[in-house]
């Protein structure tokens, strides 16, 4: 009799100890009550810590091109589209807007090329997403959800979709310029 009632007494210490250590980690306690949030995996983690880095690089080199005033047409190759017809393609300035929001000025790269304005928003918003995952191992849910409703034929008709109007906006705006 008394060995199983130091063993409920152990299981209760025990139990008293996890409900502890969770207390101590607040972040943990809160998430933990919220339906629309994990913990993340280690795999998890990892793969949100290199799309974090990733983006990160992608806005830090074009920060470092635009600061010491480097020729991407130089590197990326002028464009051929516009150098023959004289109109501006689907992707230009895309190059030029993104220089301007790595650097900070986010107007001015909604107004060079609004599709690419929109493109780097989306990525900055990742890269928050991205951080949290791997840094406080807090999981969002509706990012499988997403991931599963969503096709990839869907967000591939999206993507052309935001460069087909950015393009739209930079042809009406070359058009009026030549008139």
């Amino acid at each position: 009799m008394q060995t199983s009632q130091q063993n409920s007494d152990e299981r209760s210490h025990k139990s008293e100890v996890r409900s502890r250590k969770s207390e101590d980690r607040p972040l943990f306690s809160v998430v933990g009550r919220l339906s629309s949030v994990s913990r993340a995996s280690s795999g998890q983690r990892m793969v949100a810590a290199i799309v974090c880095l990733g983006i990160i690089t992608f806005f830090g080199v074009f920060a470092l091109v635009g600061h010491f005033n480097i020729d991407m047409g130089r590197w990326l190759g002028y464009c051929g589209f516009k150098q023959r017809t004289g109109l501006p393609c689907p992707t230009c300035g895309m190059t030029t807007a993104t220089l301007a929001f790595a650097q900070g000025r986010i107007f001015e790269a909604f107004n060079i090329q609004p599709a690419c304005g929109l493109l780097c928003s989306v990525m900055v918003i990742v890269a928050i997403l991205t951080f949290i995952i791997a840094v406080f191992g807090v999981y969002f849910r509706f990012i499988e959800r997403f991931f599963t409703e969503v096709k990839l034929r869907y967000m591939i008709l999206a993507l052309i979709i935001i460069i087909v109007a950015g393009w739209a906006v930079t042809l009406a705006r070359a058009l009026a310029a030549k008139n």
